[in-house]
């Protein structure tokens, strides 16, 4: 009798195991890279909303907006000549967007609007779909 048989799995068991925890993983990965994506966008709307607040409280204070050379920055440091200035108008200064490009800011914006932010999504460039869907101040 041998009573110090070896017990352990058998390479047909193992191979079972990580097949099915292959298949867990395929599942669930896109869903929580999907949420991911979709708590970037959310974030990058919030931010947007932030400036917007900060845009208006600069336009009370000075009367206009600040320019597109003087940008997001002016809410945050005091652009020169600018005596009205009673900011910061935001806590941090202009953080970058979640997948870290900037903001774009103009002003005036195009079709009349007052002033325009953008971020281009995922991929940094204009227009996408998906994560890589600009997020503007207009929507």
């Amino acid at each position: 009798m041998n009573r110090f048989r070896a017990r352990g799995f058998t390479l047909l068991e193992l191979l079972v195991v990580i097949v099915i925890i292959g298949l867990l993983a395929a599942f669930v990965a896109p869903k929580y890279f999907g949420q991911i994506g979709r708590s970037k966008t959310q974030v990058t709307k919030a931010q947007i909303e932030s400036f917007e607040k900060g845009l208006d409280q600069y336009r009370i204070d000075t009367g206009r907006y600040p320019t597109t050379e003087q940008g997001l920055v002016a809410l945050f440091v005091q652009p020169a000549n600018e005596g009205n200035w009673h900011g910061p108008y935001l806590k941090k200064g202009v953080p970058a967007d979640p997948w870290n490009n900037a903001y774009v800011y103009r002003a005036p914006g195009a079709d009349g609007r007052e002033y325009d932010i953008i971020s281009y999504g995922a991929n940094g460039t204009q227009g996408g779909s998906n994560e890589d869907a600009d997020i503007v101040s207009w929507n």
